[in-house]
């Protein structure tokens, strides 16, 4: 609201013969208990007035009172000048801008930003990490896009290296030829069987070794499996055919359990990248690194860079006999998706235990000058612990990602039928809701909280149609369409209404912040943002419909309007779900 920022520095310029900046002024939304809808400061400006702050307060709010059509009533509560906007205002916003066909529609910005997340390793399913990983990639490039910039969502597959050859020796040794098509199963959880099979097997050959009096360590160098798995990744990297055949074939299996796992999901990407294509990207960067004297080389011939001036250690980036590390990988993997796509912004999706790392990385390709520091971005988030502990993959006892979307679906539908809410709907209709509760419930449970904090999943309390979750907000927009469905009006023309019903003023307040919202969330990466102000606005709907006749209202211009305020709600709350990549059904 910037007339009221312009009229505030008026204010002071009149009142207090001072010239100050919009920046001086500290504008917030009024808080609940008070009387008003906007909130300015007035403690910065008791040293023009040489008064208290609430007779400062006073002065300004008088003034604007006076000068400023749009202010309607002022208060002021110690150093906080609390000002009401005239109705005529929110209507004003609500015909002209919340009602109109591009309301919050993005504005192309002219930047361009990937978005890498998922990150998975073939050999494994995904899990309740992958899980908040890719909802939360997803919809951070869904916020992204909506704030105007053009988005490319990536993902980065970790399809080679030691952990993929123990899953490949292990089914050839142990799997009898096995395939996805004979055993039933999906082709990510067959490999990820040989993963365990390999640990089990591998654990076995340890006990035995330090049965003959060899310590732990001498024990899992000196197991036959991890030797065999080693030779494996050796027969790889040389071209081996029968390898490459075998590592080919089961890793199929896994993409094609992927890609039903990701659209069960409901997530995409617009590029894959492979590690097998990457792992030797980035050497000739180290050369150059060299002669720039970003790098430095050891007596052994190792190639580092020393950080201790910027707080972090010494880096390894080449291994003194020529291979390459992680960080090497990643130096030249990031300069190929930007030669790729020349963007503006990297965002990297990867839990807080890679913090380190990425620090390190930005560091490097700041140093060789190929990224400033406002085009590299991690989104480093926090574990997702059950109710019943947390999650050890190699033990087989991994929250399968597949297992708890049935499980949602489940309690979904259990919930559902309880409550009543899908009389008159066809068995196929039944199962398309419990998909869109059960969906909504998981991700709104995992995107509501703030990205870096960890957090625990409860999957009762996330099926809850009264609580701070997906389907209350689901259950909300069915509610709003079921009234519009049995109005039947047209719902742009203006109606005559010039004064609001509290109830009525906070929805339009609210509705006219979506834009600010998805700006706001964009900044800050963060979904949440969007997640708590869907739900605020959801229970502000129920507020006033609970508190006002929709389609019994007292006459015919009111029920029109507040069909229009319906209306408006029901699509925000879309857009704004749709952001999250949750889905909200017309009927419940």
């Amino acid at each position: 609201m910037n007339f009221i920022t312009d009229a505030a520095i008026k204010a002071v310029k009149e009142l207090y013969n001072t010239d100050i900046t919009a920046d001086a002024i500290s504008l917030q939304e009024t808080r609940k208990e008070f009387e008003g809808q906007l909130t300015i400061v007035t403690f910065p400006f008791t040293r023009f007035s040489r008064k208290s702050p609430e007779q400062t307060g006073t002065e300004i709010g008088e003034y604007l009172k006076a000068n400023v059509n749009e202010v309607s009533a002022f208060n002021v509560i110690k150093g906080f000048l609390n000002i009401s906007i005239a109705d005529e205002y929110w209507l004003n916003t609500l015909y002209n801008e919340i009602l109109s066909a591009d309301f919050a529609e993005p504005q192309a910005n002219g930047q361009k930003v990937m978005v890498e997340y998922s990150s998975p390793n073939t050999n494994k399913p995904l899990h309740l990490g992958h899980i908040r990983n890719n909802l939360l990639g997803y919809s951070v490039a869904q916020i992204l896009g909506a704030a105007g910039y053009e988005v490319i969502k990536a993902n980065l597959v970790n399809d080679r290296g030691i952990h993929i050859c123990k899953s490949m020796l292990a089914w050839q040794k142990f799997g009898e030829g096995e395939t996805p098509e004979s055993s039933g199963l999906k082709g990510d959880h067959l490999v990820g069987k040989y993963y365990v099979i390999f640990d089990k097997e591998y654990k076995k050959e340890i006990e035995a070794l330090k049965a003959e009096g060899q310590t732990e360590d001498d024990a899992k160098k000196n197991a036959p499996l991890i030797k065999e798995a080693q030779l494996m990744l050796q027969k790889w990297e040389a071209g081996d055919e029968e390898v490459i055949s075998l590592w080919k074939t089961m890793n199929s299996w896994v993409y094609a359990g992927f890609d039903e796992t990701y659209k069960r999901l409901g997530v995409d990407f617009d590029k894959f990248y492979y590690e097998s294509n990457t792992y030797l990207l980035g050497k000739d960067i180290i050369e150059e690194g060299l002669e720039k004297s970003v790098f430095f080389k050891k007596e052994d011939g190792s190639v580092w860079i020393d950080l201790t001036e910027d707080g972090l250690d010494q880096k390894l980036v080449l291994r003194a006999d020529g291979t390459s590390v992680y960080i090497t990988q990643d130096i030249g993997t990031a300069l190929l998706k930007y030669n790729d796509f020349g963007m503006d912004k990297s965002i990297y999706v990867v839990g807080n235990e890679q913090d380190y790392h990425f620090k390190v990385l930005f560091l490097i390709l700041q140093k060789l000058g190929k990224a400033d520091t406002n085009s590299l971005f991690h989104l480093s988030y926090g574990m997702v612990d059950l109710p019943s502990g947390k999650m050890k993959s190699r033990e087989g006892t991994v929250v399968d990602a597949d297992d708890l979307m049935s499980e949602m679906e489940s309690t979904a539908r259990q919930r559902t039928e309880e409550l009543g809410k899908v009389e008159g709907f066809s068995e196929e209709e039944k199962n398309a809701l419990y998909h869109t509760i059960g969906m909504g419930a998981l991700k709104y449970f995992l995107l509501k909280v703030d990205p870096k904090k960890r957090l625990l999943f409860d999957p009762n309390e996330s099926v809850d149609f009264q609580g701070h979750t997906g389907p209350f907000i689901q259950y909300t927009h069915a509610r709003i369409k079921s009234v519009l469905n049995r109005a039947g009006v047209d719902f742009t023309e203006r109606t005559g209404v010039s004064t609001l019903a509290a109830e009525e003023r906070e929805l339009i307040v609210l509705l006219n912040q979506f834009p600010e919202i998805i700006a706001q969330a964009a900044e800050a990466y963060s979904p949440a943002v969007i997640a708590n102000y869907v739900y605020e606005l959801a229970k502000a709907y129920n507020k006033f419909y609970h508190e006002h006749s929709i389609l019994q209202a007292e006459d015919e211009v009111s029920k029109k309007f507040r069909l229009q305020l319906s209306v408006a709600s029901a699509n925000v709350i879309k857009k704004g779900m749709a952001l999250l990549g949750i889905e909200v059904p017309e009927r419940m």
